[in-house]
């Protein structure tokens, strides 16, 4: 076999992974996504090893639940054919390739930088002389927004190229703020550092990153988290949603000068926010998702008090959706503003809510089920415009899902009982991966230990990762007034892509 079958949250010898010539990588990985939509490239990455760099590539089956991971041994010099020049959605993957390590990759459409990681292989290449795209005519002009943000927000560049009122094209430069995220998880030997690393990677998916990195470690180390752990994550994770998506709908409707939603839906989030806090501590939840423990386990006075959370919030919230479903001026930003085409979205390997707005149920929670998900059966909610409207449909439904799903999970709550069993250390020449459906789409963290337990490489991906292309492709043919609602209804991170 040329690749390595595994399941969501498993860990494996690397030696398992076939090791193949880079044309047959390249052979493999052209034939698994070929023609087969069901199957996306979750990550792939790059790792020195000794004077050579390993690739590792990752390919998720949404109907068989499998992962398939290959892997190539190549040189540092080599020039390599473009698995983009086939398939579109590796173009970041290379991108990223190619500036951390010089790799060329040949076809490509454009080799330019994505993040300005602090060790990328060429420091000439700054983000002062980023290559734009341009058009050169006397009837277009250029609209430079950012980077620094109106509101409180990291910065990102967006460059349009309009005519008139009218976009033809925008570019986003991102990677402004290049944390080091992944090199820290290799500096950093303290299992508490780490996952208070994990939570910082985007400060509006504590939940879904941190309980990424806690499948990842649990993998590593050999250790069966129990019901109740799996309990808290599953509701975190759908609280998380139910407060971001509220906000977000709140954030749609500033957008469009609907003052009475922008009010409302903001209120709104708070009580899901406070109960957060009244859980663990944290209004964002930092500190409530630790790997082989349960800090804060969810008890039967906590289910009594989140059902009178859900309870007061659903009436206000379905009665405030109805009435912006409702208003002529509202339905006129929304409707057919902000389309992508369902074959622009899978050729751009797009994710999460941005898939499921085109058509594409793409969702993990059912394509590689963890937590307690197989319990509930999930079923993704799917629109097809593409548009705007699409976006805030997906939010208010997945909501109301979300609320059925906590009332069910905690209808007959029993009192944990903890176990405390401490974790061993990670396993030797391990590589483990971590599949999460964060409230904005797919989370992906990959780790490779060596001979002596330590973490090689910690790759994260979020799914701005893929759906900021997404945000440029839906503003073309819109007029420039409207990128702030095409914007807001992504809300994409920029934290979460210059890790």
């Amino acid at each position: 076999m040329s690749y390595l079958t595994i399941l969501n949250n498993q860990s494996a010898p690397v030696s398992d992974i076939p090791e193949l010539p880079y044309s047959s990588f390249y052979e493999l990985i052209c034939s698994l996504v070929d023609g087969k939509p069901e199957r996306h490239c979750v990550n792939y990455f790059g790792y020195r090893r000794n004077s050579s760099l390993k690739l590792i590539c990752c390919i998720a089956d949404d109907t068989t639940h499998e992962i398939y991971v290959s892997s190539s041994l190549v040189s540092l010099t080599d020039s390599l054919e473009s698995i983009t020049a086939k398939h579109f959605c590796f173009e970041k993957f290379e991108r990223e390739i190619h500036e951390n390590f010089g790799i060329n990759f040949i076809g490509h459409p454009w080799l330019k930088p994505v993040r300005y990681a602090f060790n990328r292989a060429d420091k000439s290449k700054t983000i002062a002389n980023y290559p734009f795209f341009s058009i050169e005519s006397e009837e277009l002009h250029e609209v430079g927004v950012g980077p620094i943000h109106a509101g409180v927000i990291e910065p990102g560049h967006f460059r349009f190229i309009c005519n008139g009122e009218q976009i033809l094209h925008l570019e986003i430069q991102l990677g402004y703020q290049h944390r080091g995220v992944e090199q820290l998880f290799l500096d950093k030997k303290n299992l508490l550092q780490r996952a208070t690393l994990a939570e910082n990677i985007t400060g509006d998916t504590v939940v879904g990153h941190s309980t990424a990195f806690a499948h990842i470690w649990e993998s590593l180390c050999g250790f069966t988290p129990g019901r109740d752990v799996l309990l808290s994550r599953t509701l975190a994770l759908e609280l998380e949603r139910i407060a971001i998506h509220t906000g977000d709908l709140s954030a749609v409707c500033t957008d469009i000068a609907y003052q009475l939603g922008s009010s409302v839906f903001g209120r709104l989030r708070t009580p899901i926010v406070n109960f957060m806090q009244e859980w663990g501590g944290n209004r964002l939840s930092k500190g409530l998702i630790r790997p082989g423990c349960n800090q804060f386990p969810f008890t039967s006075a906590l289910a009594v008090r989140l059902n009178e959370v859900l309870n007061t919030f659903e009436p206000d919230f379905t009665e405030m959706y109805h009435q912006l479903s409702q208003l002529p001026s509202a339905l006129s930003r929304f409707e057919r503003t902000g389309v992508v085409s369902p074959e622009d979205i899978l050729a751009i390997g797009a994710v999460g809510m941005a898939a499921r707005m085109s058509g594409l149920a793409r969702d993990i929670r059912t394509s590689h089920p963890y937590s307690l998900y197989r319990e509930l059966n999930h079923e993704p909610v799917v629109k097809h415009h593409g548009d705007v409207y699409s976006r805030v449909q997906i939010r208010k439904e997945e909501v109301l899902q979300s609320m059925a799903y906590l009332r069910g999970l905690i209808e007959n709550i029993t009192e944990p009982v903890l176990v405390s069993e401490p974790l061993q250390k990670p396993g030797k020449d391990l590589f483990s991966i971590s599949l999460v459906e964060g409230w904005r789409g797919e989370i992906c963290h990959c780790a490779v230990t060596d001979a002596d337990g330590e973490l090689v490489i910690y790759k994260i991906k979020d799914p701005s990762f893929h759906n900021w292309l997404a945000l440029a492709l839906a503003v073309r043919n819109n007029e420039i007034s409207d990128f702030p609602i095409c914007n807001k209804s992504f809300n994409l991170s920029y934290s979460g892509h210059d890790l």
